[in-house]
């Protein structure tokens, strides 16, 4: 069936509008009548079985070849920021909404109310936060101060100018720029704790520092007036920050659908259309054509006196990528010289095997012996050989994971192809048939999860930019349910950054502590203690 038939004129005009080709919008309502198949789970990835713990006397080795690599200018940072804070605040929002529960005496009785709770416990330590003095100054402006307002236990007041646009307006800004760590005589947002890491381990001998943020249209101003005080404050000793920025690309939205399947329109008839999630910031990534990039999570920054343990584990994990890139080019220039005549075709295979966790597809033959006839033992080789170049010429990402101490997330795991073959994957709960005893008891088996820490190899071994976008599995994407005022829909999600996107490069996993792990989901995580200064 057509795309013409289900939608009229004025809707296809809308999708060309977005820049959808419509025949991409009937292959995702296909894909809501068929869903994603499952991923079959081989086993978790485990210390020596999928996961590397580096060895203190390896360290300074790779170090000192990430080093080598930061020197060249071959390192940048991409870091994806536009997403909003709302969720930050989901409980204090929650809370004002309902202004019953906002006395002193509500507070004290419903222990039990965990958005009454959260509020009490953001009120009682408002001081605490990076962004009171932005408070304090607002309501001098209103002829009144937060002490004042506590007093009088006038909690709505307090809460909607934090919250509101008449305020800070802390719940419709990007985590980029919510303030979140005091210093002495500034305070930082997660934009410029991610500036000063990079400076910290990806500046060249020239001192650019390139460093990428992908941001919402909505907050571009803002955004680029917050990145000149930073300015102000890094750019020194002749560091330069060459900040680039990026949308989310309209193209990559993706419609919405109802209970039947079918486009999911609002009250003026109109097609709804919803961000195709973080996977759709693959085509972001592939346009910075980069060297070697290193990816983390906007909220996961932590105060100058604890990013020894983070960026000592940044060059460690990229040290790792540079050596195993090493290896991987040299292998190819090999195989692409010498061909089934190369003698390192078991040398090979094993560390495809062994580094990589890639067992071979049932259907490849092995090495022949040495009573195999000469004219099908070349052809067996040969075979061989093709498929270990298309194996190893890929991108490259070494992934670094935590222990999992019951986080939510993503984890490694060796999973099976149908073609019998292995790789090492982040998986995702959605992604699991967890009613199937076994994937479920392997799935909840994982000794690590993922804290998104990854660095990424983007080159081929002559130098030129993979098509990133022919490594990515189309069959590992997600449906959720959600609702636009009120009616449910179902939600379609491209295949997620690192993982669908990434399903067939080249996988690393290493340990990182979890140190080198705290991220801000709600604004009372910055009460904990690694985020004070």
């Amino acid at each position: 069936m057509s795309i013409q038939t289900r939608l009229d004129e004025s809707l296809l005009n809308h999708i060309r509008e977005k820049g959808i080709k419509p025949a991409n919008i009937e292959l995702q309502l296909d894909r809501f009548r068929r869903g994603f198949p499952d991923l079959e789970i081989d086993r978790p990835a485990t210390i020596g079985d999928g996961i590397v713990r580096i060895p203190d006397d390896k360290g300074m080795r790779l170090t000192d070849r990430f080093h080598q690599a930061q020197k060249e200018g071959r390192v940048m940072k991409f870091v994806p920021a536009s997403g909003a804070a709302s969720r930050m605040f989901k409980s204090l929002q929650a809370t004002l909404n309902d202004g019953s529960r906002l006395t002193k005496e509500y507070f004290e009785s419903h222990p039990e109310d965990e958005d009454a709770e959260f509020t009490r416990t953001f009120l009682e330590n408002l001081e605490t936060f990076a962004f009171y003095e932005d408070l304090v100054d607002l309501l001098k402006e209103q002829g009144t101060h937060p002490d004042e307002l506590l007093e009088k236990e006038d909690y709505r007041t307090l809460l909607s100018f934090v919250l509101e646009d008449k305020g800070l307006g802390l719940a419709s800004l990007p985590k980029a720029l919510i303030p979140f760590h005091r210093y002495e005589d500034h305070r930082r947002t997660p934009l410029e704790e991610h500036l000063v890491e990079a400076i910290a381990y990806t500046q060249p001998e020239n001192g650019h520092i390139r460093i990428h943020f992908t941001i919402s249209p909505e907050h571009k101003v803002a955004f680029e007036r917050r990145l000149v005080t930073a300015r102000s404050l890094f750019e020194t000793d002749g560091i330069q920050l060459q900040v680039e920025t990026s949308f989310q690309k309209p193209e990559t939205d993706t419609i919405a659908a109802d209970a039947e399947n079918k486009p999911f329109l609002d009250d003026d008839g109109n097609a709804v259309f919803r961000p195709g999630g973080h996977g759709a910031l693959l085509v972001n990534l592939e346009e910075l054509k980069g060297d070697v990039v290193f990816i983390k999570n906007i909220d996961n920054v932590v105060p100058d006196r604890f990013k020894k343990t983070t960026c000592k584990y940044k060059k460690l994990i990229g040290g790792y990528i540079f050596t195993l890139q090493d290896k991987i080019f040299f292998y190819l220039k090999e195989l692409e010289r010498l061909g089934s005549e190369s003698q390192l075709l078991e040398e090979i295979i094993a560390f495809v095997r062994e580094e990589l966790h890639v067992e071979l597809p049932n259907n490849l033959p092995s090495l022949p012996g040495d009573d195999t006839d000469e004219t099908q033992a070349d052809a067996q080789r040969g075979e061989l050989v093709r498929w270990l170049f298309d194996r190893l010429n890929r991108p490259i990402r070494v992934c670094g994971m935590v222990i999992n101490e019951g986080e939510p997330g993503g984890g490694p795991f060796v999973v099976r192809h149908d073609d019998g073959s292995t790789s090492l994957q982040i998986v995702e709960s959605a992604q699991v048939n967890t009613s199937d005893p076994d994937q479920k008891k392997s799935f909840e088996s994982s000794t690590h999860f993922n804290p998104v820490d990854l660095v990424c190899s983007l080159r081929d071994y002559q130098g030129r930019p993979f098509n990133l976008e022919s490594y990515r599995d189309p069959e590992t994407g997600f449906i959720s349910e959600k609702s636009y005022l009120g009616r449910e829909l179902k939600a379609l999600e491209l295949p997620g950054l690192w993982n669908g996107s990434m399903a067939h490069w080249n996988t690393v996993f290493v340990e990182v502590p979890a140190e080198t792990f705290n991220p801000v989901k709600t604004v009372n995580d910055l009460l904990r203690d690694e985020h004070r200064n």
